[in-house]
């Protein structure tokens, strides 16, 4: 696998669904080393002309940003996000790299700040995910995009990982992570559904593209990303999910065990994300 897994995106909406993932150090730490190894695999093709402005939709801890920033030097961002303390982290991200063409500001998805046709181009990695209404928020992005402005979704899919050694458990743990998200309004499984959800929100010249990573004993590096970032987010719900009742601790436990199995000698790990385009027309 020569970058890794998933999420970036704040969970944003009218009811402030928590984010699943939540927000401690570990976590932060996890997002940023995800965004670096992602960079080359899911930002390809997105660069933005000089003089753009484009809308960063929940910018997170800025992982995303970074690279955005440094792959369009002549573009301006202005990258939103709900939380103040990852906006925080964003700004001396960007800040820590000597980038100065991204402006920070607090908004909420559902409720942006902006006029109509504000922008260029709309860049949303790892949000939609976390939504309670991902067509509403596409809607709301949408309204602020010129005609024949662009939009940009990134979004991961866990029901797309595929492992060996297979495992019952180390599915169920997994699912675990899935059935939380969607406890809290979000959906896991979105990535399939970009197609749909462009279109219906109005956006022309749909095209979204399968961007799968894969590791094996061949590379280790990979490897590495697969425990760090994959299960280390599957760990991060582990309280949540014995709370709930999804999952007892010795099939918690063993499930683990049989994940990081699929990242050792004689394993595999492959996992999808899918990156959608499309134009706002009129």
């Amino acid at each position: 696998m020569k970058t890794d897994l998933n999420t970036n995106g704040e969970g944003m909406g009218p009811d402030k669904k928590p984010y699943v993932h939540g927000r401690s150090e570990r976590e932060s730490e996890r997002l940023s080393y995800q965004a670096s190894r992602l960079g080359d695999l899911l930002h390809d093709g997105t660069n933005y002309p000089p003089g753009s402005n484009v809308l960063e939709a929940a910018c997170g801890v800025g992982g995303q940003t970074v690279i955005l920033a440094r792959n369009s030097p002549g573009a301006l961002f202005t990258s939103v996000d709900i939380s103040p303390e990852s906006l925080s982290l964003a700004r001396a991200a960007v800040t820590s790299e000597g980038h100065s063409n991204v402006t920070f500001r607090q908004a909420d998805v559902y409720d942006l700040p902006f006029g109509p046709g504000t922008f260029d181009h709309v860049f949303v990695c790892f949000l939609l995910e976390h939504l309670p209404d991902p067509l509403l928020a596409l809607g709301k992005l949408k309204a602020v995009i010129r005609p024949g402005g662009t939009i940009t979704v990134i979004e991961g899919d866990h029901g797309s990982a595929l492992f060996y050694p297979d495992s019952a458990d180390a599915r169920a743990v997994i699912r675990c992570l899935v059935d939380l998200q969607q406890e809290m309004g979000g959906n896991a499984l979105i990535g399939r559904e970009l197609s749909r959800l462009m279109r219906e929100a109005g956006f022309t010249d749909v095209r979204v593209s399968p961007r799968p990573v894969y590791a094996d004993e061949g590379s280790a590096e990979s490897q590495e990303a697969v425990k760090n970032i994959f299960i280390a987010m599957v760990e991060g719900v582990r309280n949540d999910a014995l709370a709930h009742g999804l999952a007892d601790e010795k099939t918690w436990e063993k499930g683990i065990r049989d994940l990081y199995r699929t990242a050792g000698p004689g394993g595999s790990f492959c996992y999808t994300f899918f990156k959608a385009t499309g134009i706002r027309k009129g």
